[in-house]
């Protein structure tokens, strides 16, 4: 089968694979829709997880079930799924507290095992949705909302009456989206980028111009606040904009290494909570509900389906344009 293929730090390439064997409990998946995330680009480059190579990426997809292994009996071939990528060891501390996100051991496809940048994939039943009817390529976006969705959900979002959202990429977009969905009416999104704030507004979002004065006018305006360009700089601005006893969230992925200052005084003072969140915590089946009745606005989120040829320039980042949003591999 065609493949996308890590072989080494940094090195990427198409090759040629077996087809995977079927272990028990496991389905063979034809990989009908892949996304491609920033995480993929830090697993290239040692940067995420342990840089085990040669590895298949992708963590964020969708397809049909081919072959299901002789014990298997909660799918069955054609069955349309979309898959959650974590492999939680189940017995850790975190994983008893049911933060198997944070599992001491954790796993997943597309990281430390083979993943859906591949015609095929073989993986645990028990880590296959239905879809239903949702178009592949939508269904690929479970993965990435859940993440947001454990986010909102650890910070409370949805109690907020209005939010900003740093960072009008995918992400950004995805979680401002979110927002709305779940019931925030006022739902900001900065960045610096003109054609994606311009986009972001086609999308039924405020556009806000970081740095800009409009903004600075904001300052204690919003009862929520999430950084989605793991940038330290903006992580530390975005207190500014937290309204007394509200929430922000580190959402993005800042650089292991960057640090910020923050005044503790003021968290104090003006009772704000600080929230983090890392991945999904097995809540794929709340992001496809999302999707399920969305209007078709999450899609338009997906700029670019491509063969697995095209994929890789985007993962040395040579494609990609202002206008580039999620990246998808896709077989239809």
């Amino acid at each position: 089968m065609k493949a996308i293929q890590f072989t080494g730090l940094g090195i990427a390439g198409l090759a040629d694979l077996d087809e995977p064997q079927l272990a028990p409990g496991h389905a063979l998946v034809r990989v009908m829709a892949s996304g491609l995330c920033h995480t993929d680009i830090d697993v290239l480059h040692g940067r995420y997880g342990n840089g085990a190579f040669p590895l298949v990426p992708g963590h964020e997809y969708a397809g049909i079930v081919e072959m299901i292994a002789d014990d298997v009996t909660d799918v069955r071939p054609g069955d349309r799924v979309a898959i959650d990528p974590n492999i939680p060891c189940g017995t850790c501390r975190s994983c008893r507290k049911g933060l198997t996100n944070l599992c001491d051991r954790l796993e997943a496809y597309g990281v430390s095992r083979n993943g859906g940048f591949a015609q095929y994939s073989t993986v645990n039943t028990a880590h296959l949705h239905g879809i239903g009817h949702l178009p592949f390529h939508i269904a690929a976006l479970a993965e990435p909302l859940a993440c947001v969705l454990n986010g909102l959900g650890n910070a409370h979002a949805v109690r907020a009456k209005n939010a900003l959202v740093f960072g009008a990429g995918p992400i950004g977009l995805l979680m401002a989206l979110s927002l709305q969905a779940e019931g925030v009416e006022d739902v900001s999104i900065a960045d610096i980028n003109e054609d994606r704030l311009s986009f972001a507004q086609s999308l039924g979002l405020k556009p806000m111009v970081s740095g800009s004065a409009a903004l600075g006018k904001q300052a204690k305006a919003f009862d929520f606040v999430a950084d989605a360009t793991g940038i330290a700089r903006v992580v530390e601005e975005m207190i500014a904009y937290t309204a007394d006893g509200g929430t922000a969230l580190v959402f993005g992925v800042s650089a292991p290494d960057a640090r910020i200052q923050i005044a503790p005084f003021e968290i104090f003072r003006r009772q704000i909570s600080l929230v983090g969140s890392h991945s999904l915590n097995r809540n794929i089946p709340d992001a496809l509900a999302i999707l399920q009745r969305d209007n078709g606005t999450m899609a338009r989120l997906v700029s670019h389906h491509l063969p697995l040829d095209d994929i890789l320039p985007y993962l040395a980042k040579g494609a990609a344009t202002p206008q580039t949003m999620k990246v998808q591999f896709s077989a239809e």
